[in-house]
């Protein structure tokens, strides 16, 4: 892991974040539909985060952030159901919605810097 990379990291600690609530979800709600999109999407961030550091070109590594982003809005999706549908508290959802609005910003900042200096 880079350390060197704020945002790997934060995207690092929100997917593990993701897999503990998973790993709860399931072991206690015996719920397996929305909190394994919620997994999948809150892990992808950071993979693909991972990806544009290796990104061969500015289109390649626009197009892995970009992917980045939105999974980062669609795991808030994910979040916010299961928190209205109880089967998370809302502390927790909204602990980690917190979180993946920030990589949101971050991600989304990154983007509009790659897109002037095209």
């Amino acid at each position: 892991m880079q350390k060197e990379n704020p945002l790997l990291m934060k995207s690092y600690d929100f997917a593990l974040a993701t897999v503990r609530l998973y790993k709860t979800i399931v072991a206690s709600k015996r719920e397996y539909v929305l909190s394994k999109q919620m997994l999948r999407s809150g892990t992808s961030i950071g993979a693909n985060i991972s990806e544009a550091n290796g990104a061969i070109s500015t289109a390649d590594f626009s197009s892995k952030i970009s992917i980045a982003y939105k999974e980062s809005l669609e795991v808030k999706y994910w979040l916010a159901l299961l928190k209205d549908s109880e089967y998370v508290t809302k502390d927790n959802a909204n602990k980690l919605i917190a979180q993946a609005d920030e990589l949101s910003k971050i991600m989304f900042s990154i983007l509009k810097t790659t897109k002037r200096t095209k």
